[in-house]
């Protein structure tokens, strides 16, 4: 999957797209309350109330830069959930049969440092972890990096150890602040709350306008109800605070939002629907 925003090109590469209850992530998200929003049929919600939900990278070229955000969950990672522990996934046959090889990536840019947007920032090769992008600065947000310098990843396993403090020491990774220009297409856009560094990624080209959205929303459903946390919050009430005026701001704007957890279309707009929003695609 591909769009354009004036000279600004995004690829969607999918690791995982799956069906399934999403109550461990959503504790809201019921089949009961997913019923509530019939909109969410059928792309990120099935008729018998399953959630519908991807990990998927986004390759933006923008100005001669190949930048790739967030690197999902990786392979060989020590993980606690039992679909990622230790997978053997085509993540990077897949990229680069995108024409995107490892080798050509210039920037690693992560939204946040969770375990399932930094497993493909390194890779094991000889019984060592070492960077995926070899080519590649890898951008996080100073906040964020130092949060999770200090802070393990409670329940997910060795993500740290694994996929952050290994790149951090190879000396590939800039730290910047969450307002940080990538290039003059593409900047960071504080929204704090479901990590202390949290950041989104805006797009903007020849009038066109884009913002991938990381984990401020993990579903659609989030648009029609926004006090729905995730249970990864490290703080709801900031996220969902983040959340609501990240809505307002975009709501009924010729604004592309592109979910970095929403299933296949995972593009589209936000429009106000009553007293909430709806996401159209």
């Amino acid at each position: 999957m591909k769009w354009r925003i004036g000279d600004v090109s995004i690829s969607k590469i999918v690791e995982l797209e799956v069906a399934g209850k999403a109550t461990w992530i959503l504790p809201d998200l019921t089949a009961e309350n997913l019923a509530t929003v019939p909109w969410c049929k059928p792309h990120f919600a099935t008729d018998d109330g399953q959630v519908v939900m991807s990990i998927h990278a986004l390759l933006i070229e923008s100005q001669g830069q190949r930048i790739i955000v967030d690197t999902c969950v990786g392979n060989d990672k020590n993980l606690t959930i039992p679909n990622w522990n230790k997978r053997q996934g085509p993540f990077l046959a897949d990229i680069a049969a995108a024409g995107f090889p490892a080798s050509s990536i210039d920037t690693v840019l992560c939204t946040h440092l969770h375990v399932d947007h930094v497993g493909w920032n390194t890779k094991l090769e000889n019984g060592k972890w070492v960077p995926t992008f070899e080519n590649a600065r890898y951008l996080w947000n100073r906040a964020e990096y130092e949060h999770w310098s200090k802070n393990e990843q409670s329940g997910y396993g060795a993500v740290v150890q694994e996929s952050v403090l290994p790149v951090f020491e190879a000396g590939r990774v800039d730290l910047v602040t969450p307002d940080h220009v990538v290039t003059n297409e593409v900047r960071l856009e504080p929204t704090h709350g479901h990590t202390p560094g949290h950041v989104s990624v805006h797009i903007t080209s020849r009038g066109e306008e884009a913002v991938i959205t990381g984990d401020l929303m993990h579903h659609p459903a989030q648009c029609a109800h926004p006090e729905w946390r995730s249970s990864a919050d490290s703080d709801g009430a900031q996220a969902e605070q983040t959340r609501r005026e990240f809505l307002a701001r975009y709501a009924d704007r010729p604004v592309l939002v592109i979910g970095t957890h929403f299933a296949t279309p995972t593009a589209g707009k936000i429009v106000r629907d009553g007293g909430a929003y709806r996401f159209a695609v």
